[in-house]
């Protein structure tokens, strides 16, 4: 490209636009596309070269057919101006023998005055047509080598030999002269016009694959924004139908909201109308009553003996009755089975919620961690799925359960001994201080054994000595007459009292949600998920892990339980007795616990203080 020299400051802000987008180079015979952009002739031409399908390399605006290229005459007069050329002929003369932009002769070396006509490549100098006329005339000078004038021929003499470089070596990409020929006999040498010629068309064929790169990552980056309009797309319509499929859900539990709703209004009405129809008998039998009243009091201010008679024996043959109220309930079979309907609803839902949780984490690679405690391992078959009800705490904790101090061997001393004075001041607060907190508790009908009878709005609990076919639910024990609680903790302090019977057979105690609902591994302290404390007639017994330790009889008929959910125990006490502690269990509680009661003779009873 041409340099521009301060003496055209009005054409120097115009080298940009008069650039060639192709070669980067000042317009060569400028050429415009139908989309109005101008490209160096040569440039589009090699450009489109082997193609069938045209478009402007600029803004890649595609051509039905191969464009009739005209010159831009008036584009090539403002870059003849800015290289300071007189026409258009000289530009391509001076392109054709490599001198474009300079303006200075070569001078000849004889006279240092007269430009060079002629350079001697055997003399390696110049001479003008005076000093030139010897290699004309004399026979020495005719196998001299004469070329148009050049400057600078130290530069085109091999700095070793000092001969004029005619030879180009590819390997080593150096111009040579004849003499270092030998020096790389063994390398691939042309001379200087056939290596120019092959290097050029090298070039325009890397010219061509640049090109060709260009189209393919402009198409390539095309298909990435196609791609991704796509992706969007797609994910805004699953979107639209995951919202459409939650709104259906949502609308299916309201429905059943409202049909249950309706069931309790109706009952509510047919029991609210029943009152108000007695009511107003009631309201009639009154005024009855109060019009007898008035008549007797006017017949006792009568002064006429025959007519007081008269009228007092009327009024003795009126007789009336007491008022009765008939007995109206609610009908509690429909209250509790529409109740019992909205918590199946809701265990379904949790049910198919925590499944797919649970599915979700065990995808996931599970890193490998070093557990603190032993884990209690069981051989028991697992009942199959998750409960609707389980609570269990933070992934990543360790998993166990004991209930002696050597499991917790790995905990500092520190630690140990703050975990003994807090269950130490838990023993000595007196029971006043306990019920700050009660937890109010009642039973869960869906973990009732077929034998378990509720009632007292679920605080009661008996032995049937017939089944009572409960509905079947996944959470219901089936081989020992038990029921848990319906609350569970997961974390704080909580205090509940059960009153039992003397000399009965019966459990009370804490256990996992993941406890077993069938087996002989489902019974209350006899695996590790659960802690109770247990009587057979005078017989105390403390079971865990399917360890049993007899205790002192104690004779109580309520017994208080303290659960601390972080100092890690539950303590069983006699409420009432002057020493009142039963049992105390430590452990590392993993799950959310659930107050769990066993009742096995017919006669037992338990009740919820």
């Amino acid at each position: 490209m041409a340099a521009l020299t301060p003496s055209d400051p009005g054409l120097a802000g115009l080298e940009e636009e008069l650039t060639c987008s192709i070669c980067l180079c000042l317009f060569s015979s400028p050429v415009t596309v139908p989309c109005g952009h101008n490209f160096c002739a040569s440039c589009l031409e090699l450009s489109w070269a082997g193609q069938s399908d045209f478009s402007c390399p600029q803004c890649r605006a595609t051509f039905p057919g191969r464009p009739q290229l005209q010159k831009n005459t008036v584009l090539c007069r403002v870059v003849e101006q800015l290289r300071g050329r007189a026409g258009a002929e000289q530009e391509e003369e001076e392109d054709a023998v490599g001198l474009r932009g300079e303006a200075t002769p070569v001078y000849c070396d004889s006279c240092r005055q007269v430009p060079a006509v002629q350079t001697c490549l055997t003399c390696t100098a110049s001479f003008c047509p005076e000093h030139l006329q010897p290699h004309r005339d004399s026979p020495a000078f005719r196998d001299h080598q004469l070329c148009p004038p050049l400057r600078d021929l130290q530069q085109r003499k091999c700095s070793q030999h000092n001969k004029i470089f005619e030879f180009f070596c590819s390997q080593h990409g150096i111009c040579i002269c004849s003499l270092c020929l030998l020096g790389h006999k063994l390398c691939h040498t042309n001379p200087l016009q056939l290596a120019k010629a092959n290097t050029e068309s090298a070039l325009k064929k890397k010219l061509t694959e640049l090109h060709n790169q260009s189209e393919k990552a402009a198409r390539a980056m095309s298909t990435v924004k196609t791609n991704q309009s796509q992706a969007a797309e797609t994910v805004s319509r699953k979107k639209d139908l995951i919202r459409s499929e939650f709104s259906e859900i949502k609308a299916l539990i309201e429905e059943r909201e409202n049909e249950i709703l309706k069931l309790i209004a109706d009952e509510e009405k047919r029991v609210c109308n029943k009152f108000d129809y007695i009511y107003g008998v009631l309201g009639s039998k009154k005024n009855e009553i109060q019009s007898l009243r008035d008549q007797i009091e006017m017949a006792l201010t009568e002064s006429d003996d025959i007519l007081f008679l008269k009228r007092a024996a009327a009024l003795q043959r009126t007789s009336t009755k007491d008022a009765f109220v008939p007995v109206i309930e609610i009908d509690q079979s429909l209250i509790h089975s529409t109740y019992q309907s909205a918590i199946n609803l809701k265990d379904i839902v949790k049910l198919s919620v925590t499944q797919a949780r649970e599915r979700k984490v065990e995808a996931k690679p599970t890193p490998v961690k070093t557990k603190p405690f032993p884990a209690v391992a069981s051989n028991k078959k697992k009942p199959p799925g998750p409960g609707p009800r389980k609570c269990f705490f933070p992934t990543g904790q360790t998993l166990c359960s004991v209930d002696t101090a050597p499991a917790m061997g790995t905990v500092s001393t520190a630690a140990a001994a703050a975990a003994k004075e807090l269950l130490d001041s838990f023993l000595k607060k007196p029971r006043e201080e306990l019920l700050q907190y009660t937890a109010n508790i009642t039973l869960d009908f869906n973990t009732a054994h077929n034998k378990v009878m509720l009632s007292n709005r679920y605080t009661r609990m008996s032995v049937s000595d017939t089944p009572l076919h409960y509905d079947y639910h996944p959470q219901r024990f089936t081989d020992c007459s038990q029921v848990l609680g319906f609350q569970c903790f997961k974390r704080g302090v909580h205090y509940w009292e059960v009153e039992l019977q003397q000399n009965s057979f019966c459990g009370i105690g804490i256990c996992y949600g993941s406890m077993e609902r069938q087996g002989p591994g489902s019974r209350l302290g006899r695996n590790s998920s659960s802690w109770c404390i247990e009587w057979l007639n005078s017989k105390i017994s403390s079971w865990h892990n399917d360890v049993e330790k007899c205790l002192p009889n104690v004779k109580a008929t309520k017994i208080g339980v303290l659960l601390h959910c972080e100092g890690g125990f539950v303590i069983f006490m006699a409420v009432g007795e002057k020493h009142n502690l039963i049992y105390k269990f430590k452990a590392q509680f993993t799950e959310a616990l659930y107050p769990a009661f066993w009742l096995f003779s017919s006669g037992t009873v338990l009740t919820l203080c």
